[in-house]
């Protein structure tokens, strides 16, 4: 009697294993592109009032931009400083906005390390706050905590090579909606990007000849 009870007792354990496997290999993929910030997270960022560019002076002096928006499918502005090669590592990137930091790591292989500050800003067709967000990768050092509230102009990290795998320069993306995801670098489509400096002009909130690089008050 001991030996059916045995193959019974290894029957049902095969059988529970078989089930659990099954149960594992169908479960719902986690797809980090679907985390979006929630309503009460977009209720409490800060209004971006003003914009400038987050290398050199407010306008993006002593930087010039390596590859554009969408040049070879880029979805972002590749930023140097005037030397070229390495003489701007280590060089500071700063907020370009008044913003809440929703990311910030090491987002893998191509990106190094990551911060993405989530911003509000009004539509000037329809008067509306909708949710902007600036990406600032490839960076050597990071110098902010997730969920910080970070004034434009407050430095937030270095350029850096992401790991050595570039020369240095800063990746900088604008991208728009509530979808917290470092996501890729190129693509066939814009996506939800749009290119930095045009919207940087077009959003800057001050007059061309207004340099001031003091810190913006957190709203």
């Amino acid at each position: 009697m001991r030996l059916p009870l045995r193959l019974l007792q290894l029957t049902a354990a095969i059988l529970l294993a078989v089930i659990v496997w099954r149960a594992w290999s169908l479960r719902p993929t986690f797809d980090p592109a679907m985390v979006r910030l929630s309503p009460i997270e977009i209720a409490t960022l800060p209004v971006a009032v003003r914009w400038d560019m987050p290398m050199g002076s407010e306008h993006g002096a002593l930087t010039y931009n390596a590859q554009p928006f969408r040049i070879t499918r880029h979805l972002g502005d590749d930023l140097n400083g005037i030397g070229g090669y390495n003489s701007d590592l280590g060089d500071p990137v700063y907020a370009a906005a008044t913003g809440r930091v929703v990311f910030r790591g090491h987002a893998g292989p191509g990106w190094g390390k990551v911060i993405i500050l989530a911003h509000r800003v009004r539509n000037a067709e329809t008067g509306q706050l909708e949710v902007v967000q600036s990406m600032y990768a490839h960076l050597d050092t990071t110098q902010v905590e997730p969920d910080q509230l970070v004034p434009r102009g407050t430095q937030i990290g270095t350029v850096g090579t992401a790991d050595g795998r570039y020369l240095a320069h800063l990746h900088f993306e604008i991208r728009l909606g509530p979808y917290v995801f470092p996501g890729v670098g190129y693509a066939d489509a814009p996506l939800n990007c749009v290119s930095p400096e045009r919207f940087i002009a077009q959003h800057r909130g001050a007059a061309p000849e207004l340099l001031t690089p003091a810190v913006e008050t957190v709203r």
